[in-house]
């Protein structure tokens, strides 16, 4: 992998739809952004800041996450993640994640990612 600047950021958007609620869960809940989406959005931007440093079959995976999900967000709301690299060891990255509705910050936390080779994680299964 190539030498990643800390400050790297990455990004990621979707709109709420009901699959992301918790109502597509269980139909007892509200119709609200479940924390499990949530997390996925913020590990994607979290990705995408990492990606293009990496060479040959190199990818980033998730290795811990750290979330606080702070406010609700209905259906049809628009959130953006962004994930910014606070550090790095060797080939463990911590990013600083945060989600969002507009202005209104919903989550935020740290993700951490390692650098994985493809083929070499292929062969182990």
């Amino acid at each position: 992998m190539r030498q990643v600047p800390i400050g790297t950021r990455g990004k990621a958007e979707e709109t709420v739809a009901f699959e992301h609620t918790l109502t597509a869960h269980h139909a007892e809940l509200p119709q609200v952004y479940s924390t499990p989406d949530m997390i996925r959005l913020m590990e994607t931007a979290a990705f995408h800041a990492l990606q293009r440093y990496c060479e040959g079959d190199e990818i980033t995976v998730g290795t811990a996450i750290h979330i606080e999900h702070r406010a609700a967000a209905g259906i049809g709301a628009r959130i953006k993640a962004e994930a910014v690299l606070e550090s790095f060891d060797g080939r463990f990255y911590t990013l600083r994640v945060t989600a969002r509705e507009g202005e209104r910050e919903i989550g935020r936390g740290t993700v951490a990612r390692a650098v994985v080779s493809v083929g070499k994680f292929a062969g182990k299964s």
